[in-house]
């Protein structure tokens, strides 16, 4: 009688643990930080002639930045595709950018991508600087928010790349619906072959493929 007791009240503790720990992991979400990106980052030169999507991108100063700077900065965005948008020197001290406590929006026209999964800004100067967050949204594109509330170091593309999970993500889901609708067609054949002409076609977007109009 004891040992159940015994058993009884330690699942008991053990769910109230596990339920509390639980409730304290989702009201403390993980803020992912701004890495440095890696050493194969490169600005590719060559497709900054293409100018055939405009995108919006704000970028808002912490109230933690200097006063002001005179830092040079700019800006590098993309798909998991290789499409990549370049924007260098953002900054115009004559018309206060990038002060402190302060928000600004830049137009900036590139090639066309897919969803925006990285952004990495860059900074060359001795004044500092400490961006809030940066916003980028297009026409074919919905807005993403990626958050620095941290100093951009010197001479590095900095920022946040989270384009792997989303190739993965894409590649399974294709896998999964391809998957789905081959087996659907092999049932409607039961013991049959199937027209070479009734099979399935499907085209799957290669790597630096512009968003479609």
């Amino acid at each position: 009688m004891e040992m159940k007791h015994f058993t009884f009240t330690f699942l008991l503790l053990f769910n109230l643990i596990f339920l509390l720990s639980f409730s304290q992991a989702r009201s403390s979400p993980i803020v992912p930080l701004p890495q440095p990106a890696l050493s194969s980052f490169k600005i590719n030169t060559t497709s900054q002639n293409d100018r055939s999507c405009s995108y919006t991108v704000r970028i808002s100063t912490s109230c933690s930045s200097p006063r002001y700077t005179r830092d040079q900065i700019s800006l590098s965005f993309g798909d998991a595709y290789g499409n990549q948008v370049y924007a260098p020197r953002l900054d115009d001290p004559s018309t206060r950018t990038f002060e402190r406590c302060s928000a600004d929006t830049f137009t900036v026209y590139g090639p066309c991508t897919y969803p925006i999964c990285y952004v990495y800004l860059y900074r060359s100067g001795y004044d500092g600087w400490m961006p809030e967050y940066v916003q980028v949204y297009g026409y074919y594109t919905k807005a993403v928010t990626f958050y620095y509330n941290t100093y951009i170091p010197p001479n590095v593309w900095y920022g946040f790349n989270y384009c792997n999970g989303v190739a993965a993500s894409a590649s399974a889901a294709v896998s999964d619906f391809l998957s789905s609708n081959l087996r659907a067609k092999d049932r409607s054949y039961i013991g049959g072959i199937k027209p070479k002409d009734m099979r399935p076609k499907y085209t799957i977007p290669s790597s630096g493929a512009a968003h479609p109009s």
